[in-house]
């Protein structure tokens, strides 16, 4: 069985694109208030997923409240299991669902654990995920000038934001024209609309970013809270082709975690959170030159 991709929402799992990308656990755990889902029912729900795949990689927001990641964290350490990986995202909504069905997609891959769940980050970098807003008075995720603050108080005001991989934002004159900075390569995209039209995004912005394709889909609960206004429309571009997404992670170099063994890339066990040590210096020890004397380099006399 393919490592399991577990998130802390329903929201967080988006259709899958064909009959082999298994979809993802949503854990009831995070879902469900500690008061009506006890940490037994909790514990048994992560055992079963470690029986059944053999590793979890925990896709959790971090806007996600200090409880669920508490409890997370709980069940890891009451099942003293190196076998869950927690990794927290600061993308928005959809653009957590994205990163959550690419996971998904390589799931089925030949990839180790270590490597899947250490690429979450990875494939982060290359999510372009925003949102079209109708105010961005209450917006603390993405800086905001005072003057953007001002003229989110005019009527029938709009910004254009991005949040990932480089926040941006650009109010929208009365045209529509402006556009973000978007990705140099293909793409796809979704939208989720809220209390917004999605006009700007699916025809400016879409054919501005070159996107190969635009889905609705329907809009995460969470939205409104992360954004700071019902007066949004989600989207989220990102490489759809898993041949694509398999070359860009097979691309890295991999490393064994001196910690608990696992293969990893980047920095950073996913799993134990263990550091990469920093490469040992393999150069010849200088020799010191008798006092009084310079010392030169060597071969020179």
């Amino acid at each position: 069985m393919p490592t399991a991709i577990a998130v802390t929402g329903p929201d967080l799992v988006l259709p899958s694109p064909d009959r082999h990308t298994p979809s993802a656990a949503v854990l009831q755990s995070a879902v469900q208030s500690p008061r009506t889902y006890s940490l037994d029912q909790a514990l048994t729900e992560m055992d079963t997923l470690i029986e059944h795949h053999g590793y979890v990689v925990v896709l959790c927001p971090a806007s996600a409240p200090t409880s669920v990641t508490h409890r997370l964290h709980a069940v890891r350490s009451v099942l003293e299991s190196d076998r869950i990986a927690v990794v927290r995202s600061d993308l928005p909504p959809l653009g957590l669902a994205v990163l959550a069905l690419q996971l998904r997609q390589l799931s089925i891959c030949d990839f180790s654990p270590g490597v899947l769940a250490s690429a979450a980050r990875l494939l982060s970098h290359y999510i372009y995920a925003g949102a079209l807003l109708g105010s961005v008075a209450k917006l603390d995720r993405v800086p905001v000038t005072l003057q953007s603050h001002a003229k989110s108080w005019l009527p029938g005001a709009q910004f254009a934001v991005l949040a990932t991989p480089r926040p941006e934002l650009v109010k929208l004159s009365g045209d529509g024209g402006a556009t973000l900075p978007g990705p140099g390569f293909a793409t796809r995209m979704l939208y989720a609309p809220g209390q917004l039209a999605p006009g700007w995004v699916t025809e400016t912005l879409a054919p501005a970013w070159n996107c190969q394709g635009v889905t609705e889909v329907r809009p995460a609960a969470e939205s409104a809270r992360w954004w700071a206004t019902g007066r949004v429309v989600e989207f989220a571009a990102a490489i759809p082709d898993i041949s694509v997404l398999y070359q860009l992670v097979s691309s890295v170099r991999r490393d064994d975690c001196h910690w608990c063994g696992l293969e990893l890339i980047g920095d950073r066990c996913a799993f134990c959170a263990a550091p990469l040590p920093p490469p040992v210096d393999h150069a010849p020890p200088r020799t010191l030159a008798p006092s009084g004397a310079t010392a030169l380099p060597r071969g020179v006399t």
